[in-house]
This record gives structure tokens, sequence and C-alpha cells, in this order.
């Protein structure tokens, strides 16, 4: 297999991730979590009091700031924010972040730089539409808005973090919109990619399918 490449949209707790990193375990593809790179850059500019709004300064610390991915830890300018960039203060700002042009246009390019002649699977929203729209697979991930909000208390609750099943669909259905409605690079499924509703499907069937279409381009 050479410079396969496999796209994994979807909304937030579809499930891409999750997904992502079994089929790059099973297939020795390198994974690139879009999402996360989207999250450090909000984590920065929080703890940084940086204005969304400010365009000239989030340029200046795009060209600075340093974004590194090893096995499942994220590093920010080489600090370890795996579990920084989960809390809910960036679930409810990045898909802010996501919106803004700059912020796009430049983890785009570095998303391709990384996947440069490598076979790779990548997950987020825009990756099958405008990072890699000649991507040899390309699934819409999808699921119900109760279902996802289910899956994201659940992983709070797991990190014992304060917060109701209420706020958490609210902050789900906050997302979808800011995602799908955004100028720049809005969520929406590539017309030759594969819609997979994963409701009320388990995390192997959702393997199963993805891995049976991989196969395919082998």
């Amino acid at each position: 297999m050479n410079n396969i490449i496999v796209a994994i949209d979807g909304p937030a707790g579809s499930g891409k991730s999750t997904i992502a990193k079994i089929i790059a375990k099973k297939f020795n593809f390198t994974y690139i979590d879009t999402g996360a790179m989207y999250r450090m850059i909000t984590l920065y500019l929080l703890e940084n009091n940086i204005d969304f709004d400010d365009l000239k300064e989030i340029e200046k610390i795009l060209n600075t700031v340093n974004l590194d991915m090893q096995g499942d830890k994220f590093y920010l300018n080489n600090i370890d924010v795996t579990t920084k960039i989960r809390e809910k203060r960036i679930n409810e700002n990045v898909s802010k972040v996501a919106s803004i042009k700059i912020v796009r246009s430049n983890l785009v390019d570095l998303q391709r730089k990384v996947s440069n002649n490598k076979n790779v699977i990548l997950d987020g929203r825009d990756v099958g539409t405008v990072i890699f729209p000649n991507a040899q697979v390309k699934i819409f991930l999808i699921a119900s808005s109760e279902e996802r909000a289910r899956r994201r208390y659940n992983e709070f609750l797991e990190k014992k973090t304060e917060i109701t099943y209420e706020e958490v669909l609210k902050s789900i259905k906050e997302r979808d919109h800011i995602d799908s409605t955004r100028d720049e690079s809005p969520f929406v499924k590539a017309n030759d990619a594969i819609e997979l509703d994963s409701t009320n499907l388990t995390i192997d069937d959702v393997v199963n399918f993805i891995s049976k279409e991989i196969e395919k381009v082998k």
C-alpha cells in the first residue's frame, strides 16, 4: 500500500477518533487527530487571553506555536496537554476557533505536510471536502445528537467532570450549528463520502465496515 488516505468526517461525539485510532493500529496507518490540533490552538488562545477576533495576534502565534502528537499524547510547545484539551472550556470554544480562516488555513497546510508520503487516517469535519478531497476512502460518520451527547456525558463521568447530560446535549447541538453554518469550510458531507449512522452500531460494527472499504483500495 502506498499513500492511502482515509478520511473520517463527522460531528462531535460520533466516534470518529475512537474508530480512527483502532483502524490506524489495524492497518499500521499514521493517525492524525485534526480536531486535537484545533483544541491545542484553542487552549493556547484561552490561556494567553488572546481575543478570538484579534487576527494579527492569532497569526503571530500560529507562526511560533509548536504542535506535536506522539501516540495518544498531545504536546503544545513541548508541554503535555492531553488532558487539558478535553476540558469543558475547550469543548465550548473549539468550534469558534475552528471557524477562524487563518487558523484553518494554517492547520490544513500542517495536516497535509504531516500526511505526505504516508498511509494515513484522519478524522475531523472537512477532511474529505477540503484537506484531502481525493482521499481514497471517505466516511461520513454520524449519530443522533442524543446518542452523541450520551457518549460525551459518559466520558465526562469517567473523568469526574461535573456536568449534566442536558448541558452536554445543548453543547453538542450548538457545536453542530456553528460547524455547519460557518463561512470557512462549513461542515458538510462530501458528495462521494459513504454515510454511516453509528447510533445503533457497536464499535466493532463500524471498524469492520470501514476496514472492508480500505481493503477495496489496497
